[in-house]
């Protein structure tokens, strides 16, 4: 799972809680005193010392740097398929073969340079929905020698003003139907930006002020020979993202050409079986519909950035809407479908997806919030000629840091950790950062080369994220999940660090309860939040979406749970039916909004 607040990417499938004790297992493993290169119980991807206790190593294959910029590497083998289609929108069939996107990335690079007179590592903004342009409007100004900060384009004027404040952002992308928000949000931040937009209707006026992006990317009489090289190495900060992290304060994650470039190779790395989504070759191309945003770092990179790299045609949508959705399966075969919980409880609740719509699917990647084992089960007996897989990371991790093999039927795990990555599990109560065993619960820290550079302009963020390594080893990057692993080497997330509940001193992951009241024949959706209470600290209150047309009493929802779940995680604090759940644009759901209702 990939998991964020703002950008974040959680894919957490609980399976079975685990104790937060150690098991008697791995209580006798901790008394050996012996420091060891590996665990000795035979798996090798199970590391000790004495100094940093347990941690895991990943299984799959080495990848090796790119050592060169992101647009060059996506690029890079562009020949092979320069006249498939890169991108098409859904709704209006606008679309750009390879050969075309390359060149029209070319001139707007040019463009930004000459007529927009912007420097390399100046902050460009784009705050577009999910568009066939959108690889023009990234990868032009990543080719220009610039830094893309990416905008979710439903914020608030204000929300925008903050990050184009925050980012230093020189330059402005968007679309005309949003250009008076984005000119709001520029006066806000002080500052006079050309703003440039890409009209999303036919006949759709240009603004006065505005700059078309349709005009400054036309390939007609360009001379490419006018792109200047800007200098930049592949240690450069190439994508400025901005993430709650494990605090909730927005902050820009300073992700570097190098960071991408070998999260993409992470995502297609092999382990004995064969890579997830295949490379383009004269008699096959792969389809994915892209609904996951592409303003967020899931949807950029894995959607986005790593499948151009393959020749992969992405199908656009604006923002999600069923009938978008099925045509993009459908009519357009879509072969591969990222998604968040959300549209997997779709896809499997609503009768208007049918396994013909499906056809063409091989498989289903979920990211960014929690969904259960259950819910999986469910779904692929609706479409049984498709493979479940799910990841896991945030955006401080390019962002995938785990993914599950080809045919795991764990559905609740996150997976195993891609290439050149290591993580361990530590005390949620001490502050040794000593790793723990298998099936000891704690919180999770990664390190690997896709590990963002760091917060920008903010030092103490990045000493409360960073955690040093011993004997010069490398810096952990504290997650702020509770996870575990098992003696497979699988990872599991129980919560948020943050979002645990404390009844009586006990830890109540809300995610847990989440996944045993979606298992309700009645239920939709769920979320849970803790509230205080006089004597246990917090007690757990559920709300809850039903189905379509059925009906439920709060007596049975709390009697349903009290019989599958420990007394402490009782819904002490009732249950309130509600029409939908508030989630973020990855489908994460807002507790905070929750806790106000």
């Amino acid at each position: 799972m990939i998991r964020t607040t703002s950008c974040r990417l959680t894919t957490q499938c609980l399976n079975v809680l685990r104790s937060t004790t150690v098991s008697s297992n791995c209580e006798k493993r901790y008394q050996g005193n012996i420091a060891t290169e590996r665990s000795g119980d035979g798996d090798k991807n199970l590391q000790f010392t004495n100094e940093e206790g347990y941690w895991k190593t990943s299984s799959f294959e080495t990848v090796f740097s790119q050592n060169t910029t992101l647009d060059k590497y996506v690029w890079r083998n562009i020949k092979q398929w320069e006249n498939k289609i890169a991108s098409v929108c859904v709704i209006t069939g606008r679309q750009y073969t390879y050969a075309k996107l390359r060149d029209s990335c070319a001139a707007f690079a040019i463009q930004l340079q000459h007529k927009f007179k912007l420097n390399p590592r100046d902050v460009i903004a784009i705050c577009l929905p999910n568009l066939p342009e959108y690889p023009i409007a990234s990868l032009g100004s990543i080719e220009a020698g610039l830094t893309v900060t990416t905008v979710n384009p439903l914020y608030t004027a204000e929300e925008i003003g903050r990050q184009l404040t925050m980012s230093n952002a020189k330059c402005v992308i968007g679309t005309v139907k949003y250009y008076n928000v984005l000119k709001n949000a520029c006066s806000i931040a002080k500052k006079n930006l050309p703003i440039i937009v890409i009209p999303t209707k036919n006949n759709e006026s240009i603004p006065a002020g505005a700059i078309n992006f349709f005009e400054i990317i036309n390939t007609a009489n360009v001379d490419y020979s006018l792109l200047k090289d800007a200098g930049i190495s592949p240690k450069d900060v190439v994508l400025l993202p901005f993430s709650s992290g494990t605090t909730g304060l927005p902050k820009g994650v300073q992700l570097s050409h190098e960071n991408i470039t070998i999260n993409c190779e992470q995502i297609q790395a092999k382990l004995p079986d064969e890579a997830s989504v295949l490379e383009t070759t004269e008699t096959q191309q792969e389809v994915i519909p892209c609904v996951l945003p592409f303003f967020h770092i899931y949807g950029l990179t894995v959607v986005m950035l790593s499948k151009l790299f393959l020749g992969i045609k992405l199908v656009t949508l604006p923002q999600f809407k069923p009938e978008d959705l099925i045509k993009a399966l459908h009519e357009y075969k879509g072969t591969s479908l990222n998604l968040v919980p959300p549209i997997a409880n779709f896809l499997t609740n609503s009768p208007k997806v049918t396994p013909e719509h499906l056809a063409h699917l091989r498989m289903f990647m979920s990211g960014a919030a929690p969904i259960g084992q259950a819910d999986v089960e469910r779904m692929l007996k609706k479409f049984p000629n498709t493979k479940f897989m799910q990841g896991y990371g945030m955006t401080e991790l390019s962002p995938v840091a785990m993914i599950t093999p080809n045919n795991c039927v764990k559905y609740g795990s996150i997976g195993q950790l891609v290439s050149n990555t290591e993580a361990k599990i530590v005390s949620l109560e001490g502050d040794d950062g000593k790793g723990l065993g298998p099936n000891a619960t704690g919180e999770l820290l990664v390190r690997g080369p896709q590990t963002m550079i760091g917060y920008l302009n903010n030092d103490e963020a990045n000493k409360d994220i960073f955690r040093e390594g011993t004997n010069g080893s490398g810096k952990w990057l504290r997650t702020g999940d509770v996870a575990y692993y098992d003696e497979d080497g699988l990872f599991y997330i129980t919560d948020r660090m943050k979002e645990l509940i404390k009844v009586k001193g006990f830890q109540v992951p809300p995610a847990e309860l989440e996944e045993c009241l979606r298992n309700h024949p009645k239920i939709l959706e769920a979320g849970v939040i803790g509230i205080p209470h006089s004597r246990h600290g917090e007690i757990p209150r559920a709300f809850v979406v039903l189905k379509p047309n059925v009906e439920a009493t709060e007596e049975e929802i709390i009697e349903f749970v009290a019989e599958r779940v420990a007394h402490y995680k009782h819904l002490e604090g009732g249950v309130q039916f509600i029409k939908e759940l508030p989630k973020n644009s990855t489908g994460k759901i807002l507790r905070k909004d929750l806790k106000s209702m």
